[in-house]
């Protein structure tokens, strides 16, 4: 780690760094970050650990890029980050460190740990709100700029912890149709504000209905994502078999050949 931050030094000098490293700012270098963490979920995706091990490191390069910018300006440094980490690791897990009044309490299994850092988690969200001035809600410290289906998620799951949620997955489906019929009314009426609307609440519900199932809905859509590219593919190669392209193809034509790939992906898996 020591010799990371002093490369990351290094290539920030004003004298002697890389131009590059030197002009980039928090702002700049944000998307890089999201994209390094994306890069690390598809390693793991793939199953890929000798990926998933450099991805890693370009994650974490991007913490200690952020920490040199920090302490460039006299925030705080890298170190600052790793001790507020440890700490609030500690203070989370009083089951396993204890705490500064308590000794190490007992924690049945995960679902209780979960309850236990919830716990956690509220009340540093109680303090922080009082020390603004303001009430406390169980919906503070959701990160405003997560992909929005992880955030309809976790908007789902923190008001279910006070009972603001459907009792059964029944009931999430009856909502969904019954979402799905409003935008049909809006896409009759072709109103596309409203329509745009109305697929906004379809999509929150969908979410809702992926987090009973226990289905990671980022996951989910992102296996979709690869699975209809996957066959796609296949429709552009078997079509190029015949010195053809997709824009000189009937849609009848492209059917056939995405059942064929569908088909040729159930006979590899069985």
């Amino acid at each position: 780690m020591d010799r990371l931050v002093a490369i990351m030094a290094q290539l920030r000098n004003r004298e002697t760094g890389c131009p590059w490293d030197i002009e980039q700012t928090f702002a700049t270098i944000a998307p890089h970050t999201i994209e390094e963490a994306y890069e690390v979920a598809d390693a793991i995706e793939r199953g890929a650990m000798g990926e998933l091990r450099d991805e890693l490191g370009d994650l974490l390069f991007q913490a200690v890029y952020h920490a040199r910018m920090a302490e460039e300006e006299g925030h705080f440094t890298f170190d600052d980050v790793a001790s507020a980490i440890a700490e609030k690791l500690i203070r989370r897990h009083p089951h396993v460190f204890g705490s500064p009044v308590h000794a190490v309490v007992s924690v049945e299994d995960a679902d209780a740990q979960t309850v236990a850092w919830e716990t956690h988690k509220a009340e540093e969200r109680r303090r922080k709100a009082e020390a603004e001035g303001r009430v406390a809600s169980v919906l503070d410290g959701i990160t405003p700029t997560l992909p929005a289906l992880t955030r309809s998620e976790k908007i789902g799951k923190r008001v279910a912890r006070v009972g603001f949620d459907w009792p059964n997955v029944e009931q999430v489906i009856d909502k969904m149709d019954e979402e799905l019929d409003e935008l049909r009314v809006e896409v009759d009426a072709d109103d596309q504000e409203k329509i745009a609307e109305e697929m906004g609440d379809l999509l929150f519900v969908v979410t809702q209905l992926a987090r009973k199932l226990k289905v990671d809905p980022e996951t989910a859509l992102r296996r979709a994502n690869l699975k209809f590219e996957r066959r796609f593919r296949h429709v552009e190669a078997r079509l190029a078999e015949q010195d053809r392209t997709p824009n000189r193809s009937t849609l009848e034509e492209m059917e056939k050949l995405w059942a064929e790939a569908k088909r040729l992906e159930r006979e590899g898996g069985a």
